[in-house]
């Protein structure tokens, strides 16, 4: 049977970017020119766009056009990390102190010398063994929240943790909503457990409450997945007000919370967390990823009583326990103050960094909270995000487009610069050539 000719049309103008016979930025025809020249109506033109736009080949801007895309190198999607090993990996956060490996040396001469070593190779309670639950609850106190070990459970790390959640306690073809740039870790648990994303725009330092409250009257929403201590990527932190008026609005429209609090540490004088204001319908999910090692796959969730049971089977489902070599080690920091250290440390780093990016891109408009690890650089009007990720990546840089963040049908062109992984001066080199490739973009 014959392709259809649309199809037809679809495949040359593929194969013609794919070559490069169509270069990155090229403007296309407007939908009306390609239908005229192509001899096609006008909705089969717009559908031969929409094609390739899912392919990923080209994008369709409100009042510009559509335009050819460049290549994305790898990293712009859900996996951030930098894809060689010569490239300054400013896509993924994975903050880092000098003597952290001493610190671990130390830890497993510890271990190693304890009584009990052989339990640690035995399998463990899913949500954790009771002692290191209790431990965990402890330095969740200092966070605020008033949790007992029966209500935590240990996951390998908040991704872990946030996966579990999805399949425990939600169903496929839920709803929940979402900040429309929001962690692209979250969208894929959604993607791989068939939940519906409701994006909500922004309003100012957090989510646009009386947008949430009109999609609920909209719609059935499940649940909210909200980081409202130091939000990634835009840095907010939400005040106690719109905390509580979330909070009412959850409680009005029966909305469980979900509540990612993986950089919250960063942000000294926050306002209590979702959880302590309605620990009767909030999962309050972290980690040891950022404030000790991204390599201690050791996270936290903490839930409503009559949820765990639920968890604990997901848990068992996906990883049975977490490492138990690595839970005790993490469990050692937190009791002998290593944990707290380490993240007063860090503050005063990801300070030091922020400070580095204000001065090097002072130019340019930027999006941060004063102590994070990232910031957000929203691209002049004229400026391609992605053409701006390829330009870095020809000078071995790696950086993240919106894409992977956003949950709404528009994307904006904007990059998130990640500053934790890698040393002082090379951030700051590699800062002034993002500065100068923006301005090369800029016309």
């Amino acid at each position: 049977m014959p392709q259809p000719r649309y199809k037809q049309l679809v495949d040359r103008l593929a194969a013609d970017i794919r070559a490069g016979r169509l270069r990155p930025g090229t403007r296309l025809p407007t939908h009306r020119d390609l239908a005229a020249r192509e001899g096609l109506a006008l909705v089969t033109a717009t559908r031969v766009y929409a094609e390739l736009q899912a392919m990923g080949l080209v994008s369709g801007e409100t009042g510009r056009g559509t335009f050819v895309k460049e290549a994305l190198p790898r990293g712009q999607g859900v996996d951030l990390q930098a894809w060689s090993a010569d490239t300054v990996d400013l896509s993924f956060n994975n903050p880092s102190l000098p003597d952290q490996g001493d610190l671990l040396r130390a830890a497993l001469r510890q271990l190693a010398a304890a009584g009990d070593l052989e339990a640690l190779l035995r399998y463990q309670p899913h949500g954790g063994r009771e002692h290191e639950r209790a431990t965990v609850a402890r330095h969740l106190a200092s966070r605020g929240l008033t949790v007992s070990a029966e209500t935590v459970l240990l996951v390998s790390g908040a991704q872990h943790g946030l996966t579990t959640i999805a399949m425990a306690l939600l169903e496929p073809g839920d709803v929940v909503a979402v900040d429309a740039l929001t962690y692209p870790g979250f969208k894929l648990a959604a993607e791989v457990n068939r939940l519906e994303l409701a994006p909500i725009p922004a309003a100012g330092n957090g989510p646009d409450l009386d947008a949430l409250a009109a999609l609920c009257k909209r719609r059935r929403v499940r649940a909210v997945y909200a980081m409202p201590t130091l939000h990634n990527p835009l840095g907010w932190v939400m005040s106690a007000k719109r905390r509580r008026e979330l909070v009412a609005i959850a409680r009005h429209h029966g909305l469980m919370l979900i509540e990612d609090a993986a950089y919250a540490f960063l942000a000294e004088g926050a306002p209590p967390p979702l959880a302590a204001l309605a620990p009767e319908t909030t999962v309050y999910v972290s980690s040891l990823s950022k404030s000790v090692a991204t390599g201690l796959r050791v996270g936290f969730v903490g839930a409503p009583r009559e949820w765990v049971p639920r968890l604990e089977r997901a848990i068992r489902a996906t990883t049975w326990n977490t490492p138990a070599t690595m839970t005790a080690i993490a469990c050692g920091w937190i009791e002998d103050g290593t944990v707290a250290r380490l993240e007063a440390d860090k503050r005063r780093d990801a300070t030091l960094r922020q400070s580095v990016a204000a001065e090097v891109l002072r130019g340019l408009k930027r999006i941060s909270h004063p102590a994070s690890y990232f910031t957000w650089l929203p691209l002049p009007q004229e400026v391609r995000a992605d053409a701006i990720a390829m330009a870095l990546m020809r000078e071995h840089i790696s950086v993240s487009t919106a894409h992977p963040f956003a949950t709404s049908a528009h994307v904006p062109h904007a990059i998130r610069l990640a500053l934790g992984s890698v040393s002082l001066s090379t951030l700051k080199q590699s800062l002034e050539t993002v500065a100068r490739v923006v301005a090369d973009q800029t016309y």
